[in-house]
């Protein structure tokens, strides 16, 4: 499993993917905000999204998983 944890504290606003998508290390997969500002959170490495852990509009807290991701060999 891929460990991809938030930056900082922030409300997620949109994701770029979904369950079963594939990303590669730097792909996009999510935007959030965070005052007023919105910062682009990318893969960290090439695998197959399994699981997102927030909705839009959800307050996430600085280090939380965002999202199960495991390593495209593994999938």
């Amino acid at each position: 499993m891929i460990e991809l944890r938030s930056p900082l504290q922030a409300q997620l606003v949109q994701w770029q993917v979904k369950p079963g998508d594939e990303v590669r290390a730097g792909d996009v997969v999510l935007i959030l905000e965070a005052m007023k500002m919105e910062h682009t959170i990318a893969a960290p490495a090439d695998g197959v999204v399994q699981e997102l852990l927030y909705a839009p509009g959800d307050q996430v807290t600085e280090g939380a998983e965002l999202l199960k991701l495991v390593a495209a060999d593994k999938a």
